[in-house]
């Protein structure tokens, strides 16, 4: 037998039988007459260990050689193929998966051949195989590579206005297109990959293309870095942004979507027929005059040119306008001058009176003259309000409200003046103000610092109320700025810390940038930030500064230091990282920070002490809300602003603590701008009225059940005699009942309530949640609310249409939600929310846009959104870019519970509690019974059907609730919902091929109904609860449990249960009258099947039968299908087993 083995191996070749015929000392070649007798009477017993090594070797050495044929055999038939990209129809080189995951498989195989003992002999082969594989590895890699960067530069050299600009890339741009665009040709004439990708010439043109391609890639951030120099607002865009603003050089107007950007003020710009710009309007609708037109023409093309011409002539239109404003000032009635003249001229001007005034009263020393101001004050003040209150446009009512803000503040320092019998202009009382002097100029002072007003145009908007902490803070950022320090307000959620900084930076109308920091910022993103503030002087504020990581903040500190040296040493330029840069010395820095909260870091020392802190604590909510709704044309607006800030007390202290409860400063804000909108819409309503409306409309949908009452009788005690009138709303609420009809959803009064409540509170706050458990109805009200108002659109009932995109936040990375820097290519990838923000932010219709995040909310990934959900209505990138939010956005969450949210995240949301006990299971079987097949829901069917629900339901609901254990609860709908999917299932099988269907339905409904009661009530109990709960639902089906009895609508029970072993145990099957089929039978009747591999082996028990069946009737019908338990009870093995079977 050894001699056979070894001797007639068919792997031994000419030159195995040389060696060994060499070890015997004849010739054993076998030849035509070779036999296996006459090698055994070779007598080669001695030498047989010898020729067994040469054997074995001979079939190693075959293997192998088979193993490289193989490989080389799989290749023959692999193809490249190409795809169009995206939305373009550029073809691109596509389904590299597949073919990277087979080279890298024979790559390693070809290595472990090289490594073989056994390779001699083929070894010439393998080692050209493997230079072969070897390169076509690297090709495919490098084509990938190259193909990413050929599609990130195509936009930006399509554009032929770039390519003038850039010569010498656009030519290699250009050659790079050719070498891509010849290779994506020959695929296609010759699409095998090894004679496309293995060919020579191939891996070198594409590292020839991946140099070019860097080449060009520092040309244009070189390119930009020099217009960026030019024109440093250009800092604050991102380069994509910056591309598509410079790529417009012929058609100037075609800039005005990006103007925003590098203006807060300026929305469009108004040209004449020679494209000469006139006039800059606001997004209000405020028109301004430049004193001197721009002539784009002559800047030929260069966009940064003119926009540079517009910066300089924004500064001197607007110091000319008020100046002119000044001197007309004392010439004629203020109530006339103040509608006169653009907003920021009336605040400013009217600011440098009231300064003028007090002074002249301090030079005079006459003794209650302050006192008498005071009472002038207030008459000039009761004017303005009375013109609030008078038919005046948007526009005219924001410059009156700010005008009225700050009346009231310098009404109260008077009053305070006078009551402290301050007589001298030199009393810390007066120097603690901030105060306006026009010198040629305006100058702002506050205390000993002095600060040139900034003259940059910031359109018509609202100031903040000024509460004694906001003057404090006013006095650290000034003082900071003073001494070339910076601000650090800090302290929790909803007390102004941006808010403040803001508005100081509007006060002396400076250009203010706010960014949302974030953990994925780095040290780069952040040079290109303090480059644009260094050298264009705006102020930045650097929002959850503490959430930057602690590695890149130490490189932040060295960043900022280099400024503030600069600063102080007063010079003209100075080298930052790198770059010269015109330091213009205005800029300043502001950092706010929530101490304690999750996800951030202590500041570094040497970054602390550049820094001066302020504690920003509860600010006087009474006091904010009287000057608001003053400001509104509220006449009592003290009592009507106690009563609010009473009833948030009474909340706090008296209602349950939930995690989406909040009573801060941004709950006092939304019912404050809701009553501002009420009484724009009615005038001449109650003013009490009014206020209990709003009071109600934002908070009462964020109540529990049980808090509801509570807060009624808050309200009660605080407006007793007010009674609010239903006319609100006819329209959304009939509108939605025709929406209902054709959605085939249920009217109830609590869902409609809540529709109202969700239309209310998207009014009122532009990011708002819908918190409740599933089931609750949470997505269907926001495709209801949809739906009602596009309606409510064709009818022209003054509604815009909805377009909503739905992400779940949770299914994709912080990564592919919001962008990343891709670290081979040095650049930047969107992430799916930036992409969808920027398209909605863009787009120029009125319809309203709803971004819709349904999934678990954490701080991971929603503090990102923090600056998009307050005041500022920006999404901040880590690319640097901002994104704008434009009033018809909403960003609406909807989730199960805020247990992971931040109080951060809390308060900048309008809360929707939706309860799926208050919903119910009913509509679900109303809505059922209209999709069902006719015949189900005809006469006595269809009252069969309810009837059972109701009888059978509530009663097994509340066993199951109070005397069962449930090993996993998706909620009491939930168990409702599956009884529904297991009935229709049943149904459904037994109808097809069963001619008497239709007469016994009864038999079948009832029989179907019992099944599919004990799975889907009782298939998530444990074995005790099981065999309680069977026993149970017996008692009830026979009718033994008193005043649960069967309904008389409902047909005669004709179908018996089996009361032998648990219904559990048994199956309903719809033939002939309809029986029970015990499981035990099914048990029987199956053999055990033989399977080679002992643990794919079917054994068949009750339980197999039993969840067999239920994956079967799932699957086969599409119903989702969640099975749990603990491991080894055979979950994936069914799953398995049905699929392999």
């Amino acid at each position: 037998m050894p001699i056979i083995g070894i001797m007639c191996n068919p792997a031994l070749t000419e030159r195995h039988w040389i060696e060994m015929s060499e070890i015997s000392g004849f010739n054993l070649t076998p030849n035509a007459g070779t036999t296996l007798s006459k090698i055994i009477d070779l007598n080669l017993e001695q030498l047989l260990p010898q020729f067994e090594v040469i054997s074995i070797g001979a079939t190693k050495e075959e293997q192998l050689r088979r193993s490289l044929e193989k490989m080389q055999e799989d290749w023959k038939t692999i193809e490249l193929c190409t795809s169009p990209y995206k939305d373009t129809k550029i073809n691109i080189l596509s389904g590299l998966d597949s073919i990277q995951a087979l080279l890298d498989e024979h790559f390693i195989r070809t290595i472990s051949i090289r490594g073989s003992a056994f390779v001699k002999p083929i070894e010439s082969e393998v080692k050209e195989w493997f230079d072969k594989i070897n390169r076509m590895n690297m090709t495919l890699e490098e084509w990938a590579r190259v193909q990413m960067r050929w599609l990130y530069l195509m936009p930006i050299f399509s554009s032929k206005d770039i390519v003038d600009q850039m010569p010498e890339e656009g030519s290699l741009f250009n050659e790079i297109n050719l070498i891509i665009n010849g290779l994506l040709s020959m695929i296609s004439s010759h699409p095998l990959a090894i004679t496309c990708v293995g060919q020579e010439g191939v891996l070198e043109s594409l590292i020839k293309c991946t140099k070019m391609a860097e080449f060009i890639n520092l040309g244009v951030n070189k390119y930009l870095e020099k217009k960026r120099l030019f024109f440093p607002r250009f800092f604050f865009l991102s380069n994509n942004e910056m591309l598509e603003v410079l790529s417009e050089t012929r058609d100037p107007k075609r800039v005005q979507p990006h103007l925003k950007k590098c203006f807060e003020g300026i929305s469009k710009l108004e040209f004449n027929d020679n494209l000469d710009i006139l006039k800059f309007l606001s997004s209000e609708g405020e028109e301004i005059a430049l004193s001197h037109y721009i002539s784009t023409v002559e800047a030929r093309g260069s966009v940064e040119k003119w926009l540079f011409q517009l910066e300089k002539q924004m500064i001197i239109s607007l110091r000319n306008l008020i100046e002119n404003a000044y001197n007309e000032y004392p010439t004629i009635e203020r109530t006339t001058w103040v509608q006169k003249w653009p907003s920021q001229c009336v605040v400013c001007v009217s600011q440098m009176f009231w300064t003028a005034e007090v002074h002249e009263i301090f030079i005079a020393q006459k003794l209650g003259q302050m006192r008498n101001y005071h009472n002038f004050l207030n008459k000039q003040l009761n004017d303005i309000v009375n013109l609030v209150r008078s038919k005046a446009n948007k526009q005219r009512r924001t410059t009156l409200s700010t005008l009225i803000t700050l009346d009231v503040h310098c009404r109260d320092v008077v009053d305070d003046l006078a009551n402290n019998n301050v007589r001298h202009d030199m009393d810390f009382k007066w120097l603690s103000q901030l105060r306006y002097y026009w010198d040629a100029d305006v100058l702002a002072r506050i205390t000993n610092a002095t600060i040139n007003y900034a003259y940059e145009y910031l359109g018509n908007k609202p100031r903040l109320v000024i509460t004694p902490l906001t003057e404090r803070c006013y006095r650290t950022l000034i003082s900071a700025y003073h001494l070339h320090l910076y601000g650090a307000p800090e302290g929790p959620a909803g007390t102004g810390k941006t808010e403040t900084t803001k508005d100081l930076a509007r006060a002396l109308a400076f250009k203010c940038v706010v960014f949302n920091c974030s953990e994925s910022l780095n040290y780069l993103a952040m040079r290109k930030f303090f480059k644009g503030l260094a050298s264009c002087g705006a102020w930045v504020c650097f929002e959850e500064f503490n959430r930057i990581d602690i590695k890149v903040l130490s490189v932040v500190a060295q960043q900022i230091l280099g400024i503030v040296q600069a600063v102080r040493t007063n010079v003209e330029t100075f080298f930052f990282e790198g770059t010269e840069l015109k330091l213009n010395p205005r800029c300043y820095v502001c950092i706010t920070m929530n101490p304690g909260y999750a996800g951030r870091f202590d500041l570094p020392d040497n970054l602390k002490v550049l820094f001066r802190t302020v504690a920003m604590m509860v600010p006087d909510y009474a006091m904010i809300g009287e000057i608001s709704l003053y400001s509104y044309g509220f006449v009592n607006a003290k009592e009507l602003s106690i009563k609010i800030v009473t009833t948030y007390k009474l909340c706090s202290e008296q209602l349950s603590l939930q995690p989406h409860y909040d009573y801060g400063m941004r709950a006092i804000k939304a019912v404050l701008i809701a009553v501002g909108n009420l009484k724009m819409k009615y005038p001449e309503n109650n003013d009490s009225e009014l206020l209990l409306k709003s009071i109600l409309e934002v908070n009462l949908p964020k109540f529990l059940d049980k808090d509801v009452p509570l807060f009624n009788g808050i309200i009660s005690d605080l407006f007793p005699d007010v009674k609010l009138p239903n006319t609100y709303h006819e329209n959304l609420i009939s509108t939605a009942k025709i929406v209902c009809e054709k959605m085939n959803l249920q009217p109830i009064d609590t869902f409609m309530e809540k529709l109202v409540q969700t239309y209310e509170m998207m009014v009122v706050r532009h990011g708002f949640m819908l918190v409740g458990n599933s089931f609750g109805g949470k997505t269907s009200l926001l495709h209801l609310l949809a739906e009602t108002l596009n309606l409510q659109n064709k009818l022209d009932q003054g509604e815009e249409k909805v377009e909503y995109e739905t992400i779940n936040p949770k299914a994709l990375t912080i990564n592919q939600l919001y962008g990343y820097f891709n670290d081979v290519l040095h650049e930047w990838s969107n992430g799916v929310v930036a992409n969808k923000f920027r398209k909605y932010s863009m787009s120029e219709t009125s319809d309203r846009k709803w971004l819709i995040f349904d999934g678990p909310i954490d701080a991971v990934w929603v503090e990102n959104l923090n600056s998009v959900l307050d005041d500022n209505k920006k999404l901040c990138l880590s690319s640097g870019e901002v994104i704008d939010m434009p009033n018809n956005i909403s960003m609406i969450f909807e989730v199960m519970d805020l247990t992971q949210a931040s109080p951060a995240t809390v308060s900048r949301c309008g809360m929707i509690y939706l309860d799926p006990i208050d919903l119910g299971w009913r509509p679900l079987i109303e809505s059922w019974i209209k999709t069902c097949p006719e015949f189900w829901s005809l006469n006595q069917n269809g009252i069969d059907i309810m009837c059972l629900f109701d009888w059978i339901t509530p009663p097994c609901l509340c066993f199951v609730r109070l005397s069962c254990v449930q090993l996993t609860n998706a909620g009491e709908i939930n168990m409702v919902l599956n009884v529904l999917n297991i009935l229709e299932m049943q149904l459904k099988s037994s109808h097809t091929d069963n001619p008497g269907f239709n007469e016994h339905f009864t038999n079948y409904l009832q029989g179907s109904f019992v099944y599919a009661s004990i799975w889907g009530f009782g298939g998530t109990l444990d074995s005790n609860s099981r065999s309680a709960f069977d026993r149970y639902f017996k008692e009830l089906w026979k009718g033994d449990i008193p005043g649960l009895e069967p309904p008389e609508a409902l047909s005669s029970l004709d179908i018996t249960i089996p009361y032998d072993g648990m219904l559990y145990d048994y199956i309903y099957s719809c033939t002939s009258r309809g029986f029970w089929k015990n499981l035990s039978e099914v048990v029987k009747n199956n053999k055990i099947e033989e399977i080679s591999i002992i643990e794919q082996t079917l054994v068949h028990t009750m339980d197999t039968a039993r969840y067999m069946h239920l994956v079967d009737m799932f699957i086969s019908h599409r119903k989702p299908l969640l099975l749990f338990g603990p491991s080894g009870t055979g979950k994936s093995f069914y799953i398995k087993n049905y699929m392999m079977n």
